[in-house]
């Protein structure tokens, strides 16, 4: 299938999925505040102007009963994640892009349900958490269930995963262009994963139109209108000073906790409900701290925090650090990017606190500088700050922000470059810092190699249901690491490695292979690229993989030592090609008639002359660089290094026929 259709085909299945999950965790976070938060505890939190503006309570009605309720929820989804699927913990967005990186089918569905209950559960009950890490993972969950069934090569697997992070946070957020943005700007520090935008496009409006279908289509907060100031640019690069060192706390503080909670002698389950303490302990001063904060963010916009003591204003940004480090650090559920939008508001507000009496430039409205802040803060620590700023404005209409935004962005994220940190900590700095590009880099002939022509038959093939011991008596008979299982009708369904089954047969010997299975081992297509097979093997971090066929049959595996003796072969034959170079020889620049017989073909099927070697091709305004696969087309011109004696030769093979009106374009060369 060619690229448009396919990825308009996966576009549109990974944005319904990640639409109907934000609306599920939506609704399931929303019943979750009402009954810890509301019914349990009698407190009510403020909503921003997307969700009813609600002024919330003005007073704990029960505060004992606010530790409580938090201490309930963390201990609720301690259990949860440490007894189901302890890859669950923490902020799912650093989970998917890990996955991205080192094995886009590796996310089980599992994880995917206890994320949304358990982040359900600690944001609801008041812990300090983001609701867009359970949203990512679960449309970064479903492209990699789409990666494993439909078998995609690594390279769309690890797109359609990037895809699923931003599509899904795009909509629960209801800022489609940022999440298009974010699939492709997430995954790496400094650089971006380009093959990701257009998918990510299309994904996140089709989720966008789900979750507004459901709740409305509207920003999450109410701006109002903003008038541009030069003046204000001064103090929006001290917000942007104040930022990078804000984000860099953040980030340190969260994995500060995270080390510290490690050294607890108790178990994991446990340790959630201690940081739940501590957040509801510091929320009796700060009911700021509890859930989201996003309806605190409004009441910033709208001016209502106006009466509050500045010595809580400038506390806030510091103890919602402190509040999310203790939720999600310790073990709960839930995001690191709301968090960070709240810490950036309160601290664009405390930069507008004390600037707003000493100075007329800073304006009566602290509107533009909490914007700014929130796009800094987190546009820094993130990583990604085109996206960040691109979905903040969609967040808050504010779209007219962006240009002044730009001072403060660029400077707070100077700052957090500058540390090489991050609060994702599965970014890779550029995409050549991923193993299989390395690898690939060094072994650029590998593009020029099939699968197939690589492979080696299958010692081993084992079958479902059969006897673990069986297995291992056949595994350990053809001195294999592993092998394929197939179903009864002969097809993959996953693998399994020698060592992995031996040692799960000295604690159970009567496990099937069915017990041991890895659905989510990486497999290759038998008429892909050996490059594909590179990142496959780099990706599964094993020594082999399944070579798959038509209808996902097994028809062979392949190992690292494969691959090097395929690229020897490769290069022994490149190199005799480029040895029949004589010192003489001459370039050629001919146009493809539309009789030649090489119309249509690519270039490893075609029967070139001898020390022909082809280099570029000339379609309309494209220069492509030539390979195997180059496919050569009529109109296209050739440019070409050959010997004088096979000039004549070449020319009529791409001519098809000679007229004296064309005449070949040469050049002499000294190239050997």
């Amino acid at each position: 299938m060619g690229y448009l259709p396919r990825w308009l085909i996966l576009s549109t299945l990974i944005g319904v999925i990640a639409g109907l999950g934000a609306v599920v965790f939506y609704e399931a976070l929303r019943e979750a505040t009402r009954l810890f938060l509301g019914i349990l505890a009698g407190y009510h939190v403020p909503t921003p102007a997307g969700e009813g503006n609600a002024a919330g309570s003005a007073h704990y009605a029960r505060p004992w009963a606010i530790p409580l309720v938090v201490v309930l929820g963390g201990l609720l989804a301690g259990f949860l994640v440490f007894t189901w699927a302890p890859e669950a913990e923490g902020h799912g967005t650093d989970a998917a892009i890990e996955a991205v990186h080192d094995n886009p089918r590796g996310i089980r569905l599992r994880a995917v349900i206890i994320k949304i209950i358990a982040s359900a559960l600690t944001i609801g009950s008041g812990g300090s958490g983001g609701r867009e890490g359970p949203t990512a993972q679960i449309s970064a969950g479903f492209g990699s269930l789409l990666a494993r069934v439909l078998d995609l090569s690594p390279e769309d697997g690890r797109v359609a995963v990037s895809v699923g992070i931003g599509s899904g946070i795009g909509a629960i957020f209801s800022a489609p262009l940022g999440g298009a943005v974010l699939s492709a700007d997430i995954v790496y520090r400094d650089d971006f994963e380009f093959a990701a935008l257009i998918p990510g496009l299309f994904a996140s409006i089709v989720a966008y139109a789900i979750f507004g279908g459901v709740f409305g289509y509207h920003s999450l907060f109410s701006f109002g209108v903003y008038h541009f100031q030069p003046l204000q640019l001064v103090w929006f690069a001290v917000i942007g000073l104040l930022a990078g060192g804000i984000g860099l706390l953040y980030s340190k503080t969260f994995y500060a906790v995270i080390r510290l909670t490690s050294l607890l002698p108790f178990t994991r389950k446990l340790r959630p409900a201690l940081g739940a303490l501590c957040v509801g302990l510091m929320a009796l001063a700060l009911p700021e701290l509890l859930g989201t904060g996003y309806g605190w963010v409004q009441k910033g916009l709208s001016n209502q925090l106006l009466h509050t003591p500045l010595y809580i204003i400038l506390l806030l940004p510091f103890a919602r650090i402190l509040a999310t480090a203790f939720s999600i650090g310790s073990g709960g559920s839930g995001g690191v990017f709301g968090p960070g939008i709240v810490i950036g508001s309160f601290t664009g507000l405390a930069v507008w606190r004390i600037l707003e009496p000493l100075t007329s430039s800073a304006g009566h409205n602290p509107a533009p500088f909490i914007v700014v802040g929130m796009m800094a803060v987190f546009g820094g620590i993130s990583r990604a700050p085109l996206a960040v700023m691109i979905m903040v404005a969609q967040m808050t209409g504010s779209v007219g922000m962006l240009a002044p935004a730009l001072v403060a962005v660029s400077i707070a994220t100077f700052i957090v470059a500058r540390s090489d940190d991050s609060i994702y900590r599965s970014q890779l700095r550029t995409r050549a810092d991923s193993a299989a590009g390395r690898l690939q880099f060094a072994m650029p002939l590998l593009s020029t190699l099939e699968v197939a022509s690589v492979a080696q038959s299958p010692r081993v093939v084992l079958s479902e249901g059969m006897p673990g011991n069986d297995a291992l008596s056949a595994l350990e008979a053809a001195s294999v690491p592993g092998a394929p299982v197939v179903d009864e009708h002969g097809l993959y369904v996953g693998a399994i490695e020698t060592d992995v089954l031996a040692e799960r047969l000295q604690h159970d010997p009567d496990l099937s292979v069915d017990q041991v299975l890895d659905t989510t081992a990486m497999t290759v297509a038998s008429s892909g690229r050996a490059s594909a097979a590179l990142d496959a093997l780099t990706q599964g971090g094993g020594h082999w993989v399944t070579v798959t066929g038509d209808s996902r049959r097994v028809v062979g595996v392949l190992a690292v030592s494969d691959l090097v003796r395929g690229y020897g072969t490769a290069l022994g034959k490149s190199l005799h090609q480029i040895s029949m170079v004589t010192p003489d020889s001459v370039i050629v620049e001919e146009r493809l008639g539309p009789d030649s017989p090489l119309a249509g073909k690519r270039l490893r099927e075609t029967r070139l002359p001898p020390g022909c070697i082809v280099f570029s091709v000339q379609r309309g305004e494209e220069l492509i660089f030539a390979t195997g696969e180059t496919e050569l087309a009529k109109d296209d011109v050739v440019s070409a290094l050959t010997n004088k004696e096979n000039r004549e030769q070449l020319v009529s093979l791409l001519r098809g026929h000679r007229g004296p009106e064309d005449p070949v374009v040469e050049h002499g060369s000294q190239m050997v």
